[in-house]
């Protein structure tokens, strides 16, 4: 597909923004990284899944919210990549102490809304800085909870713009691993690569309680945040997974990294498991902090570690 073909099927009826060598910088949490050869903007899910009906088959799809596990190598990214953050931002109560929530709608807005709405067990999702759909796709988690921790069905978008709901006892759920499970019916099911579904929305499960006491709960969780990561400089949140009855700070502090600077990136002095880019860092940059980490601590400790951040993209783009 090129760029010409765009327009055409706005004209046709969809209603998003289409764009161009969209600089991906822009949107990543990392503030750094190359174009994506085509963007778009969906005006809301009915607008998506007519778009993706519109795509070729071979047609490289990327689907991003806030961007705040991804980095985009200098060189950019082939394909589509598809922002879900303006347009599926839907948030309700549902009965029996349920909400929904669209894929584009930030982590932060769903805790803060089921303390107002007097529910508790989603407080954990104030310390994540994404958005639900990313949430979904990586099981995030923090400070003990974890986001199918609280699932109890979800919604997705395939290829061909059909929308399927699926329980949560379809999908394998790990420590910030997701898989939907293979079956008979559909062998391909376990293969992330072949199976081209994305999380558009989801219904989390509540108990009732105080939002008064939901509320501190969060309060203390953010003011833990700010007292040891380095919120204040463009990073992606934690590099790497903890290894089983580790941290992944610890092993790269002990590793003497902390600090370590590479062009414009930092191994944070604050915590060692956040890369920060400190104003002018390329993805090239940030990716060789990475690359270093994970090889100073095989070496030193015999552990590979197991990044959270998703890297993609072609390498190139001199400075």
């Amino acid at each position: 597909m090129n760029m010409a073909d765009i327009p055409n099927r706005l004209a046709a009826g969809l209603r998003g923004e289409a764009r161009g060598q969209e600089p991906m910088a822009r949107h990543l949490s990392w503030r750094a990284g190359g174009c994506a050869e085509r963007a778009y903007f969906p005006a809301d899910l009915d607008d998506l899944a007519a778009f993706l009906r519109g795509l070729p088959a071979e047609e490289p799809v990327h689907m991003t919210g806030l961007g705040s596990n991804l980095l985009v190598r200098d060189g950019g990214l082939r394909g589509t990549v598809i922002f879900t953050h303006r347009a599926l931002r839907g948030l309700r109560l549902e009965g029996g102490g349920a909400i929904y929530a669209e894929a584009g709608t930030a982590s932060p807005k769903v805790a803060r809304f089921a303390a107002l709405s007097d529910l508790e067990g989603a407080e954990f999702l104030a310390g994540i800085p994404g958005t639900v759909g990313g949430a979904l796709a990586m099981n995030a988690g923090c400070h003990g909870g974890e986001t199918w921790d609280i699932v109890t069905d979800v919604i997705t978008v395939d290829r061909s713009g059909a929308l399927h709901r699926r329980a949560r006892s379809e999908y394998e759920i790990a420590y910030r691993h997701v898989r939907r499970k293979a079956s008979a019916g559909d062998p391909k099911a376990g293969d992330s690569r072949s199976q081209e579904e994305w999380f558009v929305a989801a219904r989390f499960g509540l108990r009732r309680g105080r939002g008064s006491e939901s509320r501190r709960k969060m309060t203390e969780l953010l003011k833990r945040r700010i007292a040891t990561q380095p919120l204040g400089e463009p990073n992606a949140g934690s590099v790497f997974r903890n290894p089983r009855g580790d941290y992944a700070a610890r092993l790269v502090e002990a590793c003497g990294l902390k600090g370590r600077v590479i062009g414009g990136a930092e191994i944070s002095t604050k915590h060692a498991n956040f890369i920060v880019n400190r104003g002018d860092a390329r993805a090239a940059d940030i990716e060789a902090l990475i690359r270093l980490a994970e090889h100073s601590v095989r070496e030193k400790f015999g552990i590979v570690l197991e990044r959270e951040v998703r890297i993609v993209g072609d390498a190139g783009g001199d400075r």
